[in-house]
């Protein structure tokens, strides 16, 4: 049967080329399926002569024989070579260095945050938030703010309303702790605080502040003064740091003074752009709690007393790591951030 040679010629050529698993079964299909060429001669064996059909049957199932075990033989050689692929592409050439696992870091104002906590923690101080968005009894009028004071001008604060506003300190955040619990107590506040400022180098809309609160029945100046001496000195490494306390003026504590520190950039000698050649940095705002504000809480001024204090911790991270320019630190510049992981 000269066709049917042909036809196995013709299919064993195909099943040897077929590139793929794909191809090999279409071509499966094409010679062996339900509509194949060789199943179609099977089904034309009804019309040939009675005497014709057992040798023209055997020789079609000799050759539907060969083609399978030709299809059987190609899948699996292509099976191997597809296995043996893989495997060369899956390969580890444990001659090759790691691959090192790039991993984020804290933003440089959260890593001093999280150092001013954990000092003031170390001495017994509780970390207490509160909400963003105030009102002005809070913001204002429970810290001594009359209603004439420049801060409460729209030009300075970014008021939501006639009551409301985002907070300029996180001084209410003491207001809420004096109202809700009894003395005596020690807490830092921190946080977010809003103000209406222009963009600079030294000044932004948006910043932080933590600002921290004691009250008992025996604290005094010295206290507040050494609290804050030790904590400069601890938080930046030096043990011979000066500090100097001036008089000043807040309306929530009496009295008042602002701190300086020696200058970290020229230790206090006076000859860089950092302290404007005063050898001198103001760092932070303090004073003793005004009695006004501790009787508008519910506080007994006659027995309690109490001392405040506040910093600005972006000012912090500016001298403590160099910066320049306080924009830097809300630009998102990955150039920027990357040198503090």
């Amino acid at each position: 049967m000269p066709e049917l040679e042909q036809l196995q010629r013709a299919a064993l050529k195909a099943i040897e080329e077929s590139p793929d698993v794909s191809v090999l079964d279409q071509h499966r299909v094409d010679y062996l399926g339900k509509k194949g060429s060789l199943t179609e001669r099977l089904k034309m064996l009804g019309q040939l002569p009675a005497a014709e059909r057992p040798t023209a049957g055997a020789a079609i199932n000799r050759v539907k024989a060969v083609l399978q075990a030709a299809i059987a033989g190609r899948r699996q050689s292509l099976e191997q070579a597809g296995l043996e692929d893989k495997q060369k592409a899956e390969a580890i050439d444990v001659t090759l260095p790691g691959r090192q696992v790039e991993l984020g870091s804290l933003h440089p104002v959260t890593k001093v945050l999280e150092r001013i906590e954990q000092f003031f923690a170390s001495i017994g101080y509780e970390v207490v938030e509160g909400p963003e968005i105030e009102d002005d009894y809070h913001n204002f009028e429970a810290l001594n703010i009359p209603r004439h004071h420049p801060a409460r001008a729209m030009h300075d604060t970014f008021y939501l309303s006639d009551s409301l506003l985002l907070r300029t300190h996180t001084s209410p955040v003491q207001v809420r702790v004096m109202e809700a619990r009894k003395p005596p107590y020690r807490i830092i506040c921190p946080g977010r605080v809003f103000r209406v400022d222009t963009p600079d180098p030294s000044h932004l809309p948006m910043f932080h502040q933590v600002e921290g609160l004691l009250i008992d029945e025996s604290s005094s100046f010295a206290d507040l003064k050494g609290t804050i001496v030790e904590f400069l000195r601890v938080f930046f490494e030096n043990n011979d740091l000066q500090v100097r306390f001036r008089p000043s003026y807040f309306p929530f504590t009496e009295p008042s003074a602002e701190v300086d520190v020696q200058c970290v950039n020229c230790l206090g000698e006076g000859h860089c752009r950092v302290c404007g050649s005063t050898g001198w940095l103001e760092i932070m705002g303090s004073g003793m709690v005004h009695p006004n504000v501790l009787e508008m809480s519910g506080i007994d001024s006659e027995k309690y007393t109490g001392f405040a204090f506040g910093m600005g911790p972006d000012r912090l991270a500016m001298l403590r790591y160099g910066v320049s320019d306080l924009r830097y630190f809300i630009d998102n510049d990955l150039r920027f951030l990357e040198q503090f992981s």
